[in-house]
């Protein structure tokens, strides 16, 4: 989201050491991502350390890292640049290369750069009784703390913002995001992560197709596939 040294950018970055390349784990180089969810360890923290082939046929970029064989999976990333517009469509593809069915869903994070705030869209408002049924699920992890001043709850919006300060802890929240999507904003920049909610698909973390997680140093926003 900008160029690399440019301060419009909106992507947390940091530059991968020759040690880190050949330690054979995993590392928070910043930039986008494509994990699998459920989160766990080691299944999700597999290291991407290596060089990954790529291919431009003049609009579409596609990034291919080496197979996780560990997982079974080969993941895919498919980036093409709109050519009259400040968009992008980024495509993510995970593939079972096991030779049996693995549970996961594709979990795709935009880790982004200190400073800034999360914008969640609330889902429209409706009087009782006229609405009598929960409108979308909310997933809360053990560290999460709605007490914590970086919230806003808003009639139309949440804010979640991120603060460098090194006292504060890590935060995550996840919804199930009907009106798909989720913005960051910092300085004069806004970025605006579209998605699609597909309606009766089963989702993971008790239904979520949207999660943001921050600490002192970064704010994700991370979008989850059924």
């Amino acid at each position: 989201l900008g160029f690399v040294g440019d301060e419009t950018n909106l992507m947390h970055l940091e530059s991968p050491t020759l040690t880190a390349q050949q330690d054979g784990k995993w590392h928070p180089y910043g930039g986008h991502r494509l994990w699998h969810a459920p989160e766990e360890f080691p299944r999700t923290y597999f290291p991407d350390n290596h060089p990954v082939e790529h291919t431009f046929d003049g609009t579409t970029l596609v990034l291919r890292p080496p197979p996780e064989p560990e997982n079974g999976v080969q993941k895919e990333i498919r980036i093409t640049m709109h050519p009259g517009a400040a968009q992008v469509d980024v495509l993510h593809h995970i593939t079972n290369i096991s030779r049996w069915p693995i549970p996961l869903a594709p979990w795709s994070l935009t880790v982004c750069r200190a400073g800034g705030a999360c914008i969640i869209p609330q889902e429209p408002y409706k009087p009782h009784p006229e609405a009598l049924l929960p409108v979308r699920p909310q997933a809360m992890w053990a560290y999460t703390n709605m007490q914590d001043p970086r919230w806003t709850w808003g009639e139309h919006f949440i804010v979640m913002r991120q603060d460098r300060s090194p006292a504060k802890y890590q935060q995550k929240i996840g919804f199930g995001n009907t009106l798909g999507w989720a913005a960051y904003a910092l300085d004069s920049v806004v970025f605006i992560k579209r998605f699609a909610h597909r309606a009766g698909a089963t989702y993971p973390d008790y239904g979520c197709n949207c999660e943001f997680y921050t600490d002192p140093h970064i704010l994700e926003v991370e979008t989850l596939g059924p």
